[in-house]
């Protein structure tokens, strides 16, 4: 298994901790980037050029390093079912959200990602739902909830929110089942770098010919913004830190990993405090006073012979 393959075009040998610094910096950072691909392009034709870049990218790296790019009809199947639910519908549906809710409203949604990982992993593959990892990820939820109070209090249901929510959480469900498919493909033996560039590639082709289906036109806005946005969302947020948060998919385990959904929320929060205004309050400080025990419950070294059954494997 290639399963530090994803780290090396961000650094060779990149440890756990970088990974999950440098993934969590960027994902934290690109909600708020969302925000300037809104407007003149349709959400599903700027998902798909956000994708096809970013597997083009990716191709290219891996031609220029040597990659191997051939694979079998059944491997290039499992990668294209990959990509729908991890890229295709995923992210289709959070650019839909992001006009609804507010970006980190949307990335405290998208933490409970953790809890949907939790689960499917003991479905899918029998995995033990240990109390430690399920009481930290329950406690970082809870911190991430905290920290955005004022939005969720002034959720109501009637109102273009509930939409978003209703999208953000059927994104959650579809990302959680991508990250199934890509252990189940990690676990079979194909490489992460290669595996990313196909499935994003695939999910963009996907996006691209389901909006034209729809009528929609072929747009594209060449303003700084929308261009600036688009090549940090697609190399940076896509390519880069896809390839980081899968390594550790493989390396930990689903429910391990995927903790980073839970610290995201927090850069979106300075994010918002920088750029939209957000104010810091003492539920604030709570929260994320919250979601940092649920880290060190999460990440703390397990006793010898504890790990999962997907945490050996991988």
């Amino acid at each position: 298994m290639d399963s530090a393959g994803g780290a090396v075009y961000l650094q060779p040998a990149m440890t756990n901790a970088a990974l999950y610094a440098v993934t969590v910096l960027i994902w934290g950072s690109a909600w708020f980037v969302v925000t300037f691909q809104l407007g003149v392009v349709p959400p599903e034709i700027s998902v798909a050029y956000r994708f096809v870049l970013a597997g083009l990218v990716l191709l290219a790296y891996c031609a220029a390093t040597g990659r191997r790019l051939l694979f079998s009809r059944r491997q290039h199947m499992a990668m294209a079912l990959q990509s729908l639910p991890l890229f295709a519908i995923d992210y289709t549906l959070i650019y839909f959200a992001a006009s609804r809710l507010p970006t980190g409203l949307i990335a405290v949604v998208f933490s409970t990602i953790v809890v949907f990982n939790i689960l499917f992993g003991a479905l899918f593959f029998r995995t033990p739902v240990r109390l430690q990892v399920a009481l930290g990820a329950l406690l970082g939820i809870a911190g991430t909830a905290i920290v955005f109070a004022p939005e969720l209090a002034a959720f109501d249901l009637e109102s273009r929110r509930f939409t978003g929510i209703a999208l953000s959480l059927i994104a959650v469900m579809s990302a959680s089942l991508g990250n199934m498919m890509s252990v189940r493909n990690q676990r079979a033996g194909l490489p992460v770098v290669q595996t990313n560039a196909y499935t994003m590639l695939y999910a963009g082709i996907v996006v691209l010919a389901f909006g034209l289906l729809r009528g929609l036109p072929l747009a594209f806005d060449a303003s700084v913004g929308y261009i600036g946005s688009l090549v940090f969302l697609a190399v940076f947020a896509t390519a880069v830190a896809f390839g980081g948060y899968l390594t550790l998919l493989g390396r930990l385990g689903a429910d391990r990993a995927a903790y980073i959904m839970v610290l995201f929320p927090i850069v979106a929060l300075v994010m918002s405090t920088l750029f939209e205004g957000f104010r810091w309050t003492a539920t604030t400080g709570a929260g994320v006073a919250l979601v940092l025990l649920g880290n060190l419950l999460v990440l703390a070294r397990l006793p010898r012979g504890g790990a999962s059954k997907v945490e050996r494997e991988a």
